[in-house]
């Protein structure tokens, strides 16, 4: 009997280890946008949210994401065009509006990656591609 007044201690103890762990194993960046860096499944959450909302025509935000991406800064994405952008949010959340915050990801009309671009470094509201790890 004495053991079984030491399990809800043990079982305390179980549970805070386990929240303590990562909820997702991160091996490496993938993209580097300023000093955040992305992983994979950042990148495939915001891609997979953008692309959905524009198949179904709805909107995100006052600058109503995703919108076409006019590429004024001249990039060479591996899709044509048009091109998608998309928030992609330093904190890990898939975007679901107010501040979009600097970073993007683009896609083209089929959903296919492009890039992953920023407002960090660059000058006015012009882009700088973010640094693929």
């Amino acid at each position: 009997m004495a053991n079984m007044k030491a399990l809800p201690t043990l079982l305390l103890g179980f549970l805070t280890a386990v929240a303590a762990l990562p909820t997702e194993k991160r091996a490496s960046c993938v993209y580097t946008c300023g000093s955040v860096c992305y992983w994979q499944s950042d990148i495939d959450d915001a891609l997979q949210k953008g692309y959905s909302l524009l198949e179904s025509g709805q909107t995100l935000g006052s600058d109503k994401y995703p919108h076409q991406y006019n590429d004024y800064e001249g990039f060479k994405f591996p899709t044509s065009s048009p091109w998608y952008e998309f928030p992609i949010l330093s904190s890990y959340k898939v975007y679901t509006g107010g501040s979009p915050g600097p970073d993007r990801v683009i896609f083209d009309s089929h959903g296919n990656f492009d890039s992953l671009i920023t407002h960090t470094g660059a000058s006015g509201d012009d882009f700088v591609a973010c640094k693929k790890d």
